[in-house]
């Protein structure tokens, strides 16, 4: 049986000013698009290309719920569950494409 991965995951610019909110079955080249810019949208107008957040899940539907529940969600409450993760608010993917 195949087991399924999906993220939910949060990007941010160099300055952590910008929050975009997404949700992948492919974690590592969903991350290495925003870096290239592969899509010119949102996250390429604001440089949003450092991972400061994700979660896995293994149905779809449980990540999509997710992702809207933290879209809905004030901006207070997306920094403070980044920084209760990830305090220094580190590019998660560091060394994920050397």
């Amino acid at each position: 049986m195949k087991t399924h991965e999906y993220c939910i995951y949060i990007v941010s610019n160099k300055a952590n000013t910008v929050l975009y909110i997404g949700v992948t079955s492919n974690l590592q080249d969903r991350i290495w698009q925003h870096k290239q810019k592969v899509f010119k949208g949102f996250t390429a107008k604001y440089n949003c290309n450092k991972l400061v957040y994700y979660e896995e899940y293994q149905w779809v539907h449980d990540a999509i719920a997710r992702e809207k529940q933290l879209k809905a969600g004030s901006r207070q409450k997306k920094i403070d569950l980044i920084v209760t993760d990830n305090p220094g608010w580190n590019d998660l993917s560091e060394g994920w494409y050397e």
